[in-house]
């Protein structure tokens, strides 16, 4: 998925493709086509509990976890949001549920998306950002798990 790159080599990867482009007009065509790669999400998961929640425009969200790591995949009806839930995904996907919660995903600002978004637009990426490291968190939380005979515990209770 990233060959086993950090999330911060990806950032950089991101901002360096970015730096190519002289204005936002380009920069925002170059979103979209990022966007436009994003595999389509299977009708499955476009339930209302998929949603994100704080996006003017819908997107599904769904993470699944393997191998120690979560993959995420999305998908969005406008093509702007498609674009940047792609980016997330790229930097996101394949990470520890601990390499998630623990990135600060500069690049957002790095690029200058901050700034040129819409209020609305940021707002939701914003939305979507919690909602991914939610699903890290609570991955981490269920795989940090002991079970015992009483039921689950944290691996912290074990050593006590």
């Amino acid at each position: 998925m990233n060959d086993h790159k950090t999330i911060k080599e990806i950032e950089k990867e991101i901002v360096d493709e970015f730096s190519l482009f002289d204005d936002w007009d380009n920069k925002y065509e170059y979103i979209i086509e990022l966007g436009k790669k994003l595999p389509p999400l299977e009708q499955e998961y476009k339930i209302d509990e998929n949603k994100v929640r704080g996006c003017q425009s819908t997107v599904w969200l769904v993470a699944d976890y393997r191998d120690g790591k979560v993959y995420y995949k999305a998908e969005s009806d406008a093509v702007i949001v498609k674009g940047l839930i792609s980016m997330l995904i790229r930097v996101l996907s394949g990470q520890t549920p601990e390499q998630i919660l623990q990135a600060k995903l500069d690049f957002i600002q790095e690029i200058g998306m901050t700034t040129h978004l819409a209020q609305t637009r940021s707002n939701g990426l914003l939305s979507m950002v919690k909602q991914m490291k939610n699903f890290a968190l609570a991955y981490k939380i269920k795989n940090s798990a002991i079970p015992n005979d009483h039921g689950y515990r944290s691996a912290e209770a074990k050593n006590n």
